[in-house]
């Protein structure tokens, strides 16, 4: 069995060795591809694996040996799913490996916008405890969570982990999604009452034609002027002018963002010099323990498919 492994830097840093999928077959690890070169390198593999490098028809018309492509991610569309069913290659995500990574870092952002934190060690590394008359000090404001309003768009497994931790903290929770969730603790409300009642409004649902763009500028006028939006989801969920401009106008008071339109991100993003906008290089899912998580997951999909009876498939 030959296998490909067309983006391993995408999954390490290298804390994490390739060599854990050499019990099935021989290896070529590639630590980056483009785009144009992925049927080169692919050649006659039988399996390839990978994150965000496109496998398109032309490529899989290519690489005729090509019988299982596994993804070291939850989204699928940068395969193209028709060619591999046409062609009898199996392709498989991973899903649910990052749960309590992306709520954690939901929370990350939620407890510096109200707590304040490293502006709070800023100030006392300048000083301002050393010339304090009193024994504290408290010129930047914070606020309580408990009591706090969460709009959490997308109740998925990510959506729920969130909708615990905010109850946990007292939170009101409201949930917006397009099914109606079975069992559901939380009230659920329309997607413009979801902005129009936030005091935090958090992203986690998947991008599709109908949540492309949501977060745009007749939405976030809907919205408190002391309300932040967070989206870990993904950046083309974002009008990023329409929250640029509401950052920069007072409309809303901040967002935290993981992920962009354009990634690695573009010097030309009005939110890159927006104000109240912190920006983290999609990293939400990147602690060790959940992507030790992922490759296991990836490797228990090529055991399925290797006795016969594959998992996770989306195809």
């Amino acid at each position: 069995m030959k296998i490909c492994i067309l983006d391993w830097t995408t999954v390490t840093s290298g804390d994490i060795s390739s060599d854990i999928f050499r019990e099935f077959g021989e290896i070529k690890c590639y630590e980056l591809t483009d785009n144009e070169h992925a049927a080169e390198y692919i050649g006659d593999a039988d399996m390839v694996l990978c994150n965000k490098v496109l496998i398109t028809d032309d490529v899989i018309k290519k690489c005729p040996n090509l019988k299982y492509i596994g993804l070291f991610a939850t989204g699928y569309n940068n395969i193209d799913l028709k060619s591999a069913s046409e062609h009898g290659i199996t392709v498989c995500n991973a899903g649910s490996y990052s749960t309590d990574a992306v709520a954690q870092q939901t929370f990350a952002y939620i407890l510096d916008h109200y707590s304040r934190i490293s502006q709070y060690d800023k100030f006392v590394k300048n000083d301002g405890w050393i010339n304090s008359k009193t024994f504290s000090k408290f010129p930047i404001k914070t606020m309580e969570l408990s009591g706090k309003t969460i709009s959490i768009i997308g109740f998925g497994s990510i959506g729920k982990a969130v909708a615990k931790i905010a109850d946990a903290f007292g939170m009101k929770v409201l949930v917006n999604t397009r099914t109606a969730p079975v069992n559901c603790p939380y009230e659920t409300v329309s997607l413009k009452n979801a902005f129009k009642r936030a005091d935090i409004l958090t992203v986690h649902c998947p991008l599709t034609e109908q949540t492309v763009g949501i977060i745009n500028a007749e939405n976030l006028s809907l919205m408190k002027c002391n309300a932040i939006v967070i989206n870990t989801a993904r950046g083309g969920i974002v009008k990023e002018q329409e929250l640029a401009d509401a950052l920069n106008s007072g409309r809303i008071s901040a967002a935290y963002l993981d992920v962009l339109v354009n990634e690695p991100m573009s010097p030309e993003t009005p939110l890159k010099t927006a104000k109240n906008c912190v920006i983290t290089p999609h990293t939400a899912w990147a602690p060790l323990e959940t992507r030790l998580r992922l490759i296991n997951i990836v490797c228990s999909n090529i055991k399925a498919f290797l006795s016969g009876s594959p998992v996770n498939k989306v195809n």
